[in-house]
């Protein structure tokens, strides 16, 4: 019996994994992870605030229980987004 492949996504964003450093994004065919030392705000997070995620534009990430916006560009390439929350 050969099983038949995988149909096209129907998601074009989904958190895939949460654990008790981060949690891991899947975004237009690629994965991000966001650790909560980077994020700090996500930390302290319901489970179900942090799945309900947004995309707009194919790059703008929006949590609105949590009303965190981000940028793809910024997890791919934080050196270029020097300030930090504290």
């Amino acid at each position: 019996m050969k099983s038949k492949s995988r149909g096209k996504s129907t998601s074009a964003i989904e958190v895939t994994h949460i654990d008790s450093h981060g949690f891991w994004l899947y975004v237009n065919d690629s994965e991000y992870f966001l650790s909560y030392d980077e994020y700090p705000w996500f930390k302290q997070a319901k489970v179900k605030e942090i799945l309900n995620v947004r995309l707009s534009h194919g790059c703008h990430l929006y949590w609105p229980d949590l009303d965190i916006d981000l940028e793809l560009d910024c997890i791919t390439n934080p050196q270029s987004y020097p300030l930090k929350y504290k």
